[in-house]
Formats: C-alpha cells, sequence, structure tokens
C-alpha cells in the first residue's frame, strides 16, 4: 500500500499527515508558542517525595512540577523489553520503597514520557532513551532488543548479535528499531555512535550545570517524523517549505541518503492540505458524530478519565435479518473506529459500545476485525475480550494530548459542557485563509472579520504573522472585530477599489 508524508510549515504552526493509499491515517501538530517536550531530556531537583503514593514531584523548569513514579526510577539489575516500535520498556519488579531511592532536594537526570495534560504536569522517567533512525539507545540499562515488529527469527538474532558486537562494554543498551531489517552492519554503526555522541553530550552537561537545565530537546516535529515516519515504504515527503525542505534532506543524508530523492517541494498556489484533501479530514475528525458509507453513525464522546465510543444503526436498516444488519453495521464501524482512534490520537482508557449482537459467532467476528486494525497503531495498546453487551474495553498508550484537546477548547457558550475550536486555533484557520484569498486574488485590501477575542489575538499577539503576509503579498490586511459573530465564525474578504469614470 503505497504511504505519502505532507508537511505544512507556515510562521508558527507544522502539521505533519501520513496518509496511505491517500487515506489520512495520522496527523501531527505542533506549534511554535507550545513546542512539544515530550522525549526532552532535563537535569531536575526533587522537590517532595510521596510514600503512599510511591512517587515524587521533580521540578524541572516547567510550570507545573513533573510526576515521577518509583517505576520510573533507574535501578540497578533492570530487566528490559521492547514494544513494538522499539521504545525501552522495563519489566515490573518489586523495588524499594522511593523514601529509599530519592531525597529532597536530590538533583536526577529524567526524560519527558508524557507531555502535561490538563492540570497535570509532565511525566517523566530516569531511563532515558535517545532515538536514532536505526537505533535507541539506553544508557542506563545493559541490555540489547529487538523490535518486535521484526518477526523473523534469524533476522532477529542477525540484528541482536550484531548490536551486541558493536556495543563497548560500558555503552548501555540499545532497541534495534523495524527499520533495521535487513540493513548492514556500516549503517547501523553509524547511528550507534551517533546516539552516544548525544548521551556523552547530554551527561557532560549534567555535571557541569546546576539546577533545573534543558539538557537535550527532542527534534521539532518536521525532523522528528521524517526521522520516524520516512521508511522505505514512503514513496514520498512533500513538504510546502522549500527551507523545511533543505533541513529534512541534511537530515536524510546523513542517516537515509537514498531518501532524499523522494522529497518533493510543493509549490502550487492552492495549499498543500486543500490539495490533498486533508482539511476536511482533520475537520471530521473533530466531530462529536459522523457517519459511515452505510448511513450508521458513530459518536465519540472524550471524558476526563476515558472516551467513550458508540455505534447505532441511524439511517442503515440493511436489507436482511436483524442479526445480519447489526453485524455488517459492526464491522464496517469496527474499521472506522479503529482508523479514528489513531487519526484522533485518543488514549488512556477507551470504551467501545457496539450494538447488541445474540450470536457469539457474530461477536468474536467484530472483536477480531477490531483487533486486527489495531495492530496497524504505532502507539502501544490493550484489548480485552468483547463482553456480552457488545463492549470493549481497551487502554491505549497516551504521550500527547489528543487532536481535540490541541484544536478546541471548552465551549465558553454552556460553561464547558461542549468544545469550540479555540481562538488560537481560529487564528491559524485565518491565516491559512488569507492566503487562499490572496492567491484568487492578486489585487486589493484583506479585511478579517472575527469576534472581538479572535480579533484581539490577530492584532496583537499574532501581529507578526500579519505583517509577514502583507510583505509576502504587497497588501494591506484590515482586521475588525465584530461581535456578532460566534467564535467559530470569521469572514475574509478581498476589498477592490472600484475606478470612477
Amino acid at each position: 500500500m503505497a504511504a505519502r508524508i505532507v508537511i505544512n510549515r507556515t510562521l508558527s504552526e507544522a502539521r505533519v499527515a501520513f496518509l496511505r493509499d491517500g487515506v489520512l491515517e495520522e496527523i501531527y501538530i505542533e506549534r511554535d508558542r507550545h513546542l512539544g517536550i515530550v522525549g526532552n531530556v532535563y537535569r531536575g531537583r526533587v522537590t517532595r517525595v510521596l510514600p503512599g503514593m510511591q512517587a515524587a514531584f521533580v521540578e524541572i523548569g516547567l510550570a507545573r512540577a513533573a510526576f515521577l513514579y518509583v517505576d520510573d526510577i533507574v535501578w540497578e539489575d533492570d530487566e528490559v523489553d521492547e514494544d513494538a516500535e522499539g521504545d525501552a520498556v522495563t519489566e515490573p519488579r518489586e523495588r524499594p520503597a522511593i523514601s529509599e531511592l530519592l531525597r529532597e532536594g536530590q538533583e536526577v537526570v529524567v526524560q519527558v514520557a508524557k507531555a502535561p495534560l490538563g492540570t497535570k504536569g509532565a511525566r517523566v522517567t530516569g531511563y532515558v532513551t535517545i532515538p536514532g533512525r536505526y537505533v535507541v539507545y539506553m544508557p542506563t540499562i545493559q541490555k540489547v532488543g529487538v523490535s518486535r515488529k521484526i518477526t523473523e527469527d534469524a533476522e532477529r538474532k542477525r540484528l541482536k548479535e550484531l548490536v551486541e558486537s558493536l556495543r563497548g562494554p560500558e555503552d548501555g543498551g540499545f532497541i534495534v528499531r523495524t527499520v533495521c531489517e535487513g540493513l548492514d552492519s556500516g549503517t547501523i554503526e553509524k547511528d550507534m555512535e551517533f546516539v552516544r555522541t548525544l548521551w556523552r553530550e547530554v551527561d557532560e552537561a549534567s555535571r557541569t550545570s546546576s539546577g533545573s537545565a534543558l539538557l537535550l530537546a527532542d527534534l521539532d516535529l518536521v525532523l522528528r517524523s521524517t526521522r520516524d515516519l520516512f521508511n522505505d515504504d514512503v514513496e514520498a515527503l512533500v513538504v510546502d517549505d522549500p527551507e523545511q525542505g533543505k533541513r529534512i534532506k541534511r537530515l536524510l543524508d546523513r542517516s537515509a541518503p537514498h531518501l532524499s530523492e523522494r522529497v518533493e517541494i510543493y509549490e502550487d498556489a492552492e495549499p498543500i492540505f486543500d490539495r490533498f484533501g486533508l482539511e476536511t479530514e482533520v475537520e471530521r475528525a473533530l466531530l462529536r458524530e459522523f457517519s459511515l458509507a452505510s448511513g450508521a453513525a458513530i459518536v465519540v464522546d472524550e471524558a476526563e478519565a476515558l472516551t467513550a465510543i458508540d455505534v447505532n444503526t441511524a439511517s442503515f436498516v440493511g436489507s436482511r435479518d436483524l442479526e445480519a444488519t447489526i453485524l455488517k453495521t459492526n464491522l464496517e464501524a469496527a474499521k472506522a473506529i479503529a482508523a479514528q482512534i489513531r487519526l484522533r490520537n485518543l488514549g488512556g482508557i477507551i470504551i467501545v459500545d457496539f450494538i447488541d449482537m445474540q450470536l457469539s459467532e457474530s461477536r468474536q467476528q467484530v472483536f477480531d476485525v477490531f483487533a486486527a486494525e489495531m495492530e496497524k497503531d504505532r502507539a502501544k495498546t490493550h484489548l480485552a475480550p468483547m463482553s456480552s453487551f457488545g463492549l470493549i474495553e481497551m487502554t491505549r498508550k497516551r504521550v500527547r494530548p489528543s487532536l481535540g484537546k490541541s484544536l478546541t477548547e471548552p465551549c465558553p457558550y454552556c460553561d464547558g459542557r461542549g468544545r469550540v475550536r479555540s481562538k488560537e486555533t481560529l487564528c491559524q484557520d485565518v491565516f491559512r485563509e488569507i492566503e487562499r484569498q490572496a492567491r484568487l486574488h492578486p489585487d486589493g485590501q484583506i479585511l478579517v472579520s472575527a469576534m472581538p477575542e479572535v480579533a484581539a489575538r490577530l492584532s496583537d499577539d499574532s501581529s507578526q504573522r500579519l505583517a509577514a503576509l502583507e510583505h509576502k503579498h504587497g497588501r494591506t490586511i484590515v482586521v475588525e472585530a465584530r461581535s456578532d459573530l460566534h467564535q467559530e465564525s470569521y469572514e475574509v474578504l478581498v476589498r477592490t477599489q472600484s475606478v470612477l469614470p
């Protein structure tokens, strides 16, 4: 199946879309004012030890202290396993109480494992991992593992023995990533040396600095996606910013030069996400309810503790008996829900409520289809068998906020019972619409109308972006506040001066 990566980069936002056979499977968004911190390595100070929770708070320089569980504290003789993507996973073992491992005021080196979410601070771990393109370095663990997605026993053995032979006795451990399958020793060895060098720099910085400090920032979204998503199965990486294209090629020249020729610079006037039909798909991924081709409906509700997904027949009535209609609806829904879980980046506890089926064979068939679709997920998931009520309970590793939480905010019109697109998201939408209108109408003043709070943000926080757009298109952009507009409504018009006779 043909895969493609589409990257849209503006002055304040990066968006990366992963498509397979033209269908959007994953979307990643990072804004310059809220750069991701997952993967960053910090020198931190323990501010509080909580024996009752077997956890500690660590000050790493963020707005809220980070949370460190006892199982994430480096301890001698740890065992290591690997998940489907080659990330280090320490096996649970009985260990000393946290008060024996940490004390208040102690300085520790930690890595962000989960981004802050809501009122919760970031979750950190002492098991630092330094990802390269082909291997993941684990300086605190003396083990070598191979990604579970490499299934052939002979290849797993070859790669493990190869990495074992290339690491020194004091090197730490490595996880062999999926893209190493069939790779020669020279390429792997270069990547191993690269991640070792990064760790030496981190170690040196931790010993020479004092207090809370950022020791190593992970790559930004554009380069991180290139490193983690762009492989031999991807036929093209298309980016609409030439400078980003140069950065991508520089990274590839070091790690995967054969992929550089697949990098394409998009130069058409039509916005790149419009060209590939992605804006519509992103909008659909924000809907609470959406319909399937058959007429059945899926309802997605994100709560604080879990996400509930409900299936109903809606306008789909079928043409045979009731059980056959329900089975067909549930089978279609199983594929659609698995795709939406990945696209919306839903995490934590997820409960899927399929339509009740009388036959156990029907329930098993739906579960098998759903499980097979979830196998395609890059995130770690765990599924419980379908209950007699048609429920599937599952967990999905949550690393970053979901798409909905990233692009929306609590609705100010209903006391927070619902969500609307955030003011920042609206500003980004306005910028893209300005680009569209400027290309469609080469002359004339551009007038933007939005609700007062959005207009104020455009004029104040985003004034540099507006000035850059004015310079780029050689025209004036005027922003007006209109109290009659809903928060999600705005207008971008081109106003041309009429020529009097």
